[in-house]
C-alpha cells in the first residue's frame, strides 16, 4: 500500500471509509454524490479492476464497461512488466534484487484492489525474505488489507504472527506500531479496555499515519478510555496526559465530553455526548458498536453521579443531566433491570435509593457457594469411591 510513506493515511483505508459512508442510510443523498466521485476517481487513479467489479457488484457503483476494460487493460500490462522484472532479477541479479521484484508485484496487487493474488505474492515475498524486519514489514501490508476489507480473522492471525517474529527480535518502533494496530483491532471487535491500554501505551510514541491521523487516534483514545478506566486512572493518564492536551481542542466536543464527566457538569457533558454522536456512528470501525457504547457511557455517568448520594430525588438527577423527570425514570429503569446500576426507584417518594454492592460480603457469600459445591462434589466422589 501507499501507506507507509511519510505522515500520510493510507489512501485505501480513505477509499475503504469512503465506501463505508456511501453505503451508510444516516449519510445524505447530496453528499453521497460528492463522496461517489471520490471514491470512482480512487478506483480509476489506482486501476482498481477486482475492487471496481465488487463495488459494481454491492451496487455501490454503476458498471461502466469501457472504465471496466480500460483499467484490466492496464493491468494486465502492468502485471506482465513486474513479471519480466522477476524473471530478470531471478536470472542476472542477486537474492535482494529478486525480494524486491516480488515486493513490487505485492504491493500492486494492493494496489488494485486483489485481496487473494496480494495475500498469495505477500507469502511468495516472504519466502524471499531473511531479516525480521522486512517479515515484520509484510506482516503490516497483510494488517491493512485486513483493515480495508474488514477481515477480522486475517487480522487476528496476522496479529499473532507478528507477536511470534517479535520473539525471534524486531525494532522497538515497529512493536509499538504493532500496538495501534492491534488497540485497533480491539476497538473494533468491542474489547474496548484492552484497546485502552495499547492505545495509551502508544501515546507518546505514535507513528501510525498509514492507519489514521493523530487527532483520529486521540479521538479513540478518549472514548475507549472513558468506558475503562477509574475516575483517578482517567484523570492520570487521559485528563492530564500532555499528548492529549495538546490535540483534543482540535476535536469538536471531545474537550467537553471528557472534562465534563471528570468535574461532574453532567448537563454539559450530556450537550458534548450529543455531538459525538454522529462522529461514532460514522466512524467505519465504531459503527457496529454504536448502541453498545452509548449504553456503557451512560452506565459510567449515572454511577459516577449515584455514588455521591445515598438517596437522591430524580427531580434533582434530571436537573443535573438537564433531561425530563420521565427521561431519567425511563433511562434508569432500563439500566437497573440489566443490572448495571445499584440502586432501586421509589416511585411514591419520587427518590432513587441507592444499594452499592459490598465488596466484602459479596467475596464472603461467593466463598460460601464455592465451599457447599466443593462439599457436595467430595460427598459424590465418596459415594464412588465405598461403590
Amino acid at each position: 500500500m501507499d501507506a507507509q510513506d511519510g505522515n500520510q493515511q493510507s489512501q485505501q483505508l480513505i477509499l475503504g471509509h469512503n465506501v463505508f459512508l456511501l453505503k451508510h442510510p444516516d449519510v445524505p443523498d447530496i453528499e453521497k454524490v460528492s463522496l461517489k466521485d471520490e471514491v470512482l476517481n480512487a478506483v480509476k487513479s489506482n486501476d482498481m479492476t477486482p475492487y471496481y467489479e465488487t463495488l459494481v457488484a454491492d451496487k455501490v457503483v454503476e458498471l461502466d464497461q469501457s472504465v471496466l476494460d480500460a483499467m484490466r487493460a492496464k493491468n494486465e500490462d502492468e502485471i506482465k512488466k513486474l513479471d519480466e522484472k522477476i524473471a530478470d532479477a531471478e536470472e542476472n541479479l542477486g537474492e535482494s534484487e529478486v525480494r524486491e521484484a516480488h515486493l513490487a508485484k505485492s504491493l500492486y496487487y494492493i494496489q488494485i484492489g486483489d485481496k487473494e493474488k496480494a495475500l498469495e505474492q505477500l507469502k511468495v515475498t516472504e519466502t524471499k525474505t531473511v531479516a525480521v524486519g522486512q517479515k515484520m514489514d509484510l506482516v503490516f501490508y497483510t494488517l491493512q488489507i485486513g483493515f480495508f476489507y474488514m477481515d477480522f480473522d486475517l487480522i487476528s492471525k496476522s496479529i499473532d504472527k507478528a507477536k511470534n517474529l517479535f520473539e525471534e527480535g524486531g525494532d522497538w518502533e515497529r512493536k509499538n506500531r504493532l500496538k495501534v494496530y492491534e488497540g485497533l483491532y480491539c476497538m473494533a471487535t468491542r474489547n474496548f479496555k484492552k484497546a485502552t491500554s495499547l492505545f495509551l501505551d502508544s501515546i507518546s510514541t505514535f507513528t501510525t499515519y498509514e492507519l489514521f491521523p493523530y487527532e483520529t487516534f486521540i479521538f479513540y483514545t478518549v472514548l475507549t478510555s472513558i468506558i475503562s478506566l477509574d475516575r483517578v486512572s482517567l484523570k492520570q493518564k487521559v485528563v492530564d496526559a500532555p499528548e492529549i492536551l495538546t490535540v483534543i481542542g482540535k476535536i469538536p466536543y471531545l474537550s467537553e465530553f471528557l472534562n465534563s464527566l471528570y468535574v461532574c457538569q453532567y448537563k454539559s457533558f450530556f450537550l458534548a455526548f450529543a455531538g459525538l454522536t454522529d462522529k461514532i456512528k460514522l466512524d467505519r470501525y465504531l459503527h457496529p458498536h454504536f448502541r453498545f457504547y452509548m449504553r456503557e457511557v451512560r452506565t459510567v455517568v449515572y454511577s459516577q453521579f449515584l455514588e455521591s448520594y445515598k438517596s437522591v430525588t430524580i427531580e434533582a438527577m434530571a436537573k443535573a443531566f438537564g433531561v425530563s423527570v420521565e427521561f431519567i425514570d425511563v433511562e434508569l429503569s432500563r439500566f437497573i433491570a440489566a443490572g448495571k446500576l445499584h440502586c432501586k426507584i421509589d416511585k411514591v417518594a419520587g427518590v432513587l435509593e441507592t444499594n452499592r454492592p459490598d465488596a466484602k460480603n459479596a467475596l464472603y457469600q461467593a466463598t460460601i457457594k464455592q465451599g457447599d459445591f466443593l462439599l457436595n462434589r467430595i460427598q459424590k466422589l465418596s459415594r464412588v469411591i465405598d461403590l
